[in-house]
């Protein structure tokens, strides 16, 4: 049985780490408001802007421009987002493990799938699992993260698909729904597909362009690819701080927990401690009689 003093050392140890736990959950709270602002008005526009080129890619000839080429099945890039940052959960497990069954099950019978991974959790978590298909590992971008980044690595994904290195392009991240939920969503960004006829409304709009379609398709689609990278980044954002806020203050209650059993035993100990020492008192006296 442990001693009163190696007790009373384990209940202040955590009671140091639960006021780590409730520090942590507060800034998560904070940052979490503004990442869920951020990636709540991005949903529109990113949403329209989807609309708008599934419906332009249903009216244009594939050979409009590279980004609405239908390729064969050679080799396929996925786009990870993951954490920089542990404590927050099965936040970064959880999209891992969806990309690693992704590349092992190969459903759609690619002949290699590459991963451009955002974030330093999801690189240790698949190092050790699909090592090989790593090609390139984005750090630090939640501490700083703006359209600017998104852009890099749109232009990036972009002219990998247009120089056929490859035929298909993939984004999987968790996807913000509260603080307790994050869906892990898989996304098809290149090439650009149209939807299926029966799920997209009828719509007879005929488009003018200007200057002419080919300079406004130039602009417009690997914009497409950047926002909807952006947006995965925000999703993936407010996710990570819905989890770790989640995960801290789970961390704290049980911290409590654990504090009430030691606390609970250090009672009985010290008690059985000062009933031994009453019983040696008491028989002494009594063998002094």
């Amino acid at each position: 049985m442990p001693s009163l003093k190696d007790i009373k050392k384990r209940i202040s140890s955590v009671k140091s780490t639960q006021q780590i736990t409730k520090a942590m959950k507060m800034v998560s709270a904070a940052k979490l408001r503004r990442a869920q602002e951020a990636a709540v008005s991005a949903r529109p526009y990113a949403e329209k802007l989807q609309q708008v080129l599934t419906n332009l890619s249903r009216r244009e000839e594939a050979d409009a421009h590279p980004l609405l080429v239908q390729r064969g099945k050679g080799r396929a890039l996925m786009v990870l987002m993951t954490a920089d940052r542990g404590l927050c959960g099965g936040f970064t497990a959880n999209v891992s493990k969806a990309a690693e069954r992704f590349i092992r099950d190969n459903e759609q019978g690619f002949e290699a799938i590459d991963l451009l991974i955002t974030g330093r959790k999801g690189k240790e978590f698949l190092r050790s699992r699909v090592g090989e298909s790593i090609v390139k590992v984005h750090e630090n971008i939640g501490a700083h993260l703006n359209y600017k980044t998104a852009s890099m690595i749109g232009q990036e994904i972009v002219s990998s698909y247009e120089d056929e290195t490859y035929d298909a392009v993939y984004l999987l991240y968790n996807a913000f729904e509260s603080a307790i939920s994050q869906v892990v969503t898989l996304e098809q960004l290149l090439p650009i597909k149209a939807e299926a006829e029966q799920e997209v409304a009828e719509d007879t709009t005929d488009y003018l362009y200007e200057p002419d379609r080919r300079e406004v398709l130039s602009q417009i689609l690997p914009k497409m690819v950047e926002v909807q990278i952006f947006r995965g980044l925000l999703e993936s954002n407010a996710s990570e701080h819905g989890a770790r806020m989640a995960a801290m203050d789970s961390a704290s209650r049980n911290a409590a927990e654990m504090i009430d059993k030691l606390t609970l035993q250090y009672n009985r100990a010290r008690q059985a401690a000062i009933t031994k020492e009453l019983m040696e008192i008491i028989s002494g006296s009594e063998s002094v009689k």
